[in-house]
């Protein structure tokens, strides 16, 4: 299966309500950025437990280590959890910046220096959800 079905399967997977935000969120991402690289994580590692909720990634950074090793992975990811979504915004080195910029203005959500997590699409200001995956995809 490749990651596009993958992808699909995943949002089939959820609840109704879940589901329809996702699709909605899934094609304002790529409208946002439509040759992004697409990534799943299906949340099992290597022996596979379950290690996280499974992830849609949308495009691309290199994460530098300390001793000259890198990592590839993707700037903005899109997961459902027990209670809603969860959008993280993983290519802004600065912290507080999702929090300081988005925070008071995108609704009921909460903000962390990497996620946005929220119930439902209903209860954000779309607009500003926009920006800040906008602000993710050109961090980098």
């Amino acid at each position: 299966m490749n990651i596009q079905e993958q992808i699909k399967e995943y949002i089939i997977s959820q609840p109704e309500l879940k589901r329809s935000d996702m699709q909605e969120l899934h094609r304002i991402i790529l409208e946002i950025m439509p040759e992004c690289k697409l990534w799943f994580l299906d949340g099992k590692n290597d022996e596979g437990k379950t290690v996280s909720n499974p992830n849609i990634g949308y495009g691309h950074y290199t994460i530098h280590y300390a001793g000259g090793k890198t990592r590839e992975f993707y700037q903005i990811g899109l997961s459902a959890n027990t209670t809603g979504i969860s959008v993280y915004i993983l290519s802004i080195n600065d912290k507080t910046y999702l929090a300081e910029t988005y925070g008071k203005e995108i609704g009921k959500a909460s903000v962390t220096g990497y996620c946005i997590k929220f119930k439902t699409l209903e209860d954000i200001n779309i607009e500003i959800l926009k920006a800040a995956i906008y602000d993710g995809f050109k961090a980098r």
